[in-house]
């Protein structure tokens, strides 16, 4: 017999996950299979002979590793947890049809797997508008003079001197940087395709049937010979019951490389749109321009309508198919390589005879040395850039809301988004004059006074009521509902956004302050970041000031869960003494822990949600308001508010460099990793299938090397001293998850050969919440049933402690079994140590790990089929 251990989140090394004693030095384990990154190892001890082995899966390194360079590379990566956020939320979705043939475009699983590959690609939009901001605003339209162009790295100073100073040639240089960061990001996710192209291989295992050969045909049996029968047909395999037995879902690189070449050709589309509309706004193109403009204009347009279009088809929706890119990419591509051409033809050319010649919109040259000189100290930023932020970030806040609708209460709840959309359209049209048959717009009437009452439209289809779903006809143990009322993919997909807005506006802040060399650049300065910025710190100081409400309000409830798990633990009437009233007291922290994350989490979140929420929707109608949110000098009130302002705007600054510093001690600080890691490895856990940029998961080759390993050992002949008649697949907090994955993939005469051990199990009150069509009560049972074994046993014992914050009961119809958990509250059997709690590690060591793995060995060694018997 086998016992075959994940790990979770904290990478624990192989020696501690075999259960090596930590003193001393003993031998490192040895390697039986894999590599460095990722190895299958036991104890140096073990032999073939020894009836239960037991080996440990390392896949920690995919995410955390050692001490290497790649720490670095992968420290970076966590500043794409806004597309990795996102993408998760395609995951989060309820009502998601077992067999992904099964959805149609139409249906409420189709229609919001669409609105949030719309999303996703807005968040591309949105990365892509804040560097080109940088390049195209901040420096090559802001920055005019020697001195300014001097504090960029690099020699840029021919910028401001000769022909290149002259009309729009400066913004052709600034767009070499969104497409430096594209080609970048196009790079790094090229260099992790190897993820989703690991596909496992072994006896049962193969992700698609082979072909197979025509077969010569038969000779003619001689006449005194009867003809052979034919052979009866296989049976078909039974219609899947939980979207993770679908054979694609970890094999993925067809996929990723199709929708990567959407996401980087529509990124760079729209980096060059923003200087080219700018350019075509204030002079029209006439001649030789009007030539190359008109067809840029046209190939923006095309790739844009494609993008819309491409991420509701098969073409992208589905995994399953070959690595080729296929007729949409290489359109996309073409076009968007024609649309950047002509983009930087049209800003080589000089100024057309038409319109308002750029240099006059431009800062005067010398505002860095003279402060003082005209126009130095006015808004001369991009024409149109602040409208273009503007203007995004409340379109994605109308699609948050209509994710967060349709995935709640179906395809009626897009009415109200939609409405809301079409009357603010309408709205701007009638403000701005466009509709002659109405009235004129009263004059206080403006732009931004039309967005809250936008978003509370759309909010509408918010507080609809919920779809019923095949989960809620069952009744539900409590707090084990769908999370936040069945608006999962828009909170999740929400905090991609507004960390995606917090780092953008932290970098055009940061950028800003370095080119005025230290002059606030919300006051007097000369380069000048977009009106928005200033409001994105402003809604950041009072979203941190709500977070530690929030907090306090955590504490408030924590110290109450703990005084009433002490006074349970702790009777009226009790003679314990002070010794054991201390450790009545460590332990009731710990049981309060496990209370305030099984039973009050997701609701903290849901209601952080809501604030911000408010304070999104203000803060879009505040920027589009084209207004400061404080005068240039402000006194009194206003004094406070820009301290405020530019305190908020100082932290999102220094934001991305805090989120690469806290990624890089995920990796190297144990402590840090077994808490914001769990972030990290719960959101890289699923594959890429809306966002091709995000980090890649390490799913993608855990899930299928663990397929491959329990197929090959098991597919052995008996006479190999390698094969195992049986075994135990222990998984640990997020290796549960991984197990899950691997048993929903493997065919069923290798699951009734497997007993599933799971501990720090968080496959109910935190996945089956958050991700209900996996893991739901209606989709957990599939694994139940999976290993439901022809004896009639099911082949899965849980485990649970009630100080793990994480580890809960299942209730999916297997054998939960509860680990007390100190073991006692004073030393015991000559020991002289107190019995640690042990929370959320420790569990094989426990007396009820070892009796059930004893009995389970003894069941499992009866139940395996000799070779004459065919199963599966």
């Amino acid at each position: 017999m086998l016992e075959l251990r994940v790990h979770g989140v904290s990478n624990t090394p192989p020696a501690q996950t075999l259960g090596m004693p930590p003193d001393g030095e003993p031998p490192q384990p040895r390697r039986v299979a894999g590599g460095t990154v990722t190895g299958f190892y036991r104890a140096p001890g073990s032999g073939a002979d020894d009836p239960l082995v037991v080996e440990a899966y390392s896949w920690g390194q995919l995410t955390s590793g050692a001490r290497t360079a790649r720490d670095v590379e992968r420290a970076l990566w966590t500043l794409l947890l806004p597309f990795t956020l996102a993408n998760v939320a395609l995951h989060a979705r309820p009502g998601i049809p077992a067999d992904p043939d099964r959805e149609r475009w139409a249906s409420r699983s189709g229609v919001t797997a669409w609105l949030i590959r719309l999303f996703c690609l807005s968040l591309t939009c949105t990365m892509v508008v804040t560097v080109t901001g940088v390049g195209v605003d901040l420096v090559g339209w802001q920055c005019v003079d020697d001195a300014c162009l001097g504090r960029i790295p690099g020699p840029w100073e021919f910028l401001s001197h000769g022909w290149w100073s002259e009309g729009a040639r400066a913004l052709a240089v600034g767009l070499l940087a969104p497409l430096g960061l594209l080609a970048v990001l196009g790079l790094v996710t090229w260099r992790t395709y190897q993820y989703e192209a690991e596909i496992p291989t072994g006896p049962g295992t193969a992700l698609f049937p082979r072909r197979r050969a025509p077969a010569a045909p038969a000779p003619t049996p001689p006449v005194h010979q009867p003809p052979l029968a034919p052979p009866e047909p296989e049976p078909p395999p039974p219609d899947p019951t939980n979207p993770l037995q679908d054979p694609t879902f970890w094999c993925g690189e067809g996929q990723l490389r199709r929708s990567a070449v959407l996401h980087l050709g529509t990124g760079a589309v729209v980096a060059a749109a923003v200087p080219l509309g700018t350019v075509l706004a204030m002079d029209p193109p006439r001649g030789v321009r009007a030539v190359v403009a008109w067809p840029t204009v046209a190939a923006c347009g095309a790739v844009l309508l494609i993008a819309v279009v491409a991420l509701s088809r098969p073409y992208l929706t589905r995994r399953v198919g070959p690595a080729p890119l296929g007729r949409w990419s290489a359109t996309v591509a073409a076009l968007a390589t024609a649309a950047v051409a002509g983009t930087v033809v049209v800003l080589l050319l000089p100024d057309g005879p038409a319109g308002v010649p750029l240099a006059q919109l431009r800062p005067p040259v010398g505002c860095t040395h003279e402060p003082g000189v005209p126009g130095c100290l006015a808004d001369r930023s991009l024409p149109g850039y602040d409208w273009i932020v503007a203007w995004l970030g409340l379109g994605q806040l109308l699609l948050l809301i209509a994710i967060g609708a349709v995935a709640r209460s179906g395809r009626r709840a897009l009415v109200a988004p939609a409405a809301a959309a079409l009357l603010l359209v309408v709205g701007v049209c009638w403000v701005d004059g466009w509709l002659p048959p109405l009235p004129d717009a009263p004059e206080p009437l403006e732009l931004w006074m039309l967005a809250v009452p936008a978003v509370a439209v759309a909010a509408v289809g918010l507080a609809l009521p919920r779809t019923p779903t095949a989960a809620d006809v069952q009744p539900l143990p409590p707090h084990t509902d769908v999370a936040w009322g069945g608006r999962g993919p828009a909170v999740i997909a929400g905090a991609g956004w507004v960390l995606c807005i917090a780092n953008s506006a932290g970098l055009l802040y940061w950028v800003s302050d370095r080119l005025n060399n230290g002059a606030t650049p919300s006051g007097r300065s000369t380069v000048i970041p977009p009106i928005p910025v200033l409001w994105t710190g402003l809604a950041f100081a009072v979203a941190l000031l709500a977070l530690a409400v929030v907090l306090a309000w955590a504490g408030v409830l924590f110290q109450r869960l703990r005084r009433e798990a002490y006074a349970d633990l702790v009777p009226p009437e009790h003679d314990l003494s002070l010794h054991d009233l201390r450790r009545c007291r460590d332990v009731s922290v710990f049981q309060a822990l496990h209370r305030l994350v099984g039973e009050y989490a997701i609701r903290l979140v849901g209601g952080y949600a809501v604030v911000g929420t408010v304070l999104v929707a203000v803060g879009c109608a505040a920027a589009l308001s084209h207004t400061r949110p404080h005068p240039v000098d402000p006194t009194d009130a206003a004094a406070v508010v820009k301290v405020v302002t530019d305190v908020g705007d100082s932290m999102l600054g220094w934001l991305p460099a805090l989120v690469a510093a806290i990624g890089a001690l995920v990796y190297r600080n144990d402590t840090v990793r077994r808490t914001v890691g769990v972030i990290w490895d719960v959101g890289t856990f699923w594959p890429r299938a809306a966002h091709p940029l995000a980090p890649p998961s390490y799913a993608e080759r855990a899930v299928p090397e663990l397929q491959t390993r329990i197929a090959g050992l098991l597919a052995l002949t008996e006479h190999d001293s390698r094969r195992m008649d049986g075994i135990i697949l222990s998984g640990h907090s997020q290796g549960t998850v991984i197990c899950a994955a691997v048993i929903l993939q493997l065919p069923a005469r290798w699951r009734w050969r497997i007993w599933y051990f799971s501990y720090g199990c968080q496959l109910t009150r935190l996945y089956g919440r958050v991700f209900p069509a996996y893991f739901g009560p209606d989709r957990l049972p599939a694994l139940a049933e999976a290993l439901t074994t022809p004896p009639g046993w099911t082949g899965w014992t849980n485990f649970w402690r009630d100080t793990d914050p994480l580890g809960w009961p299942v209730n999916a119809g297997e054998r939960d079994l509860a680990v007390q958990d100190p073991e006692a509250l004073h030393p015991s059997g000559g020991e002289v140590a107190d019995p640690p709690i042990r929370n959320h590690s420790g569990y094989p060591d426990a007396a009820e790990f070892q009796r059930e793995r004893a009995r389970v060995a003894r069941l499992l060694r009866r139940g395996v089929p000799s070779p004459r018997q065919g199963v599966g």
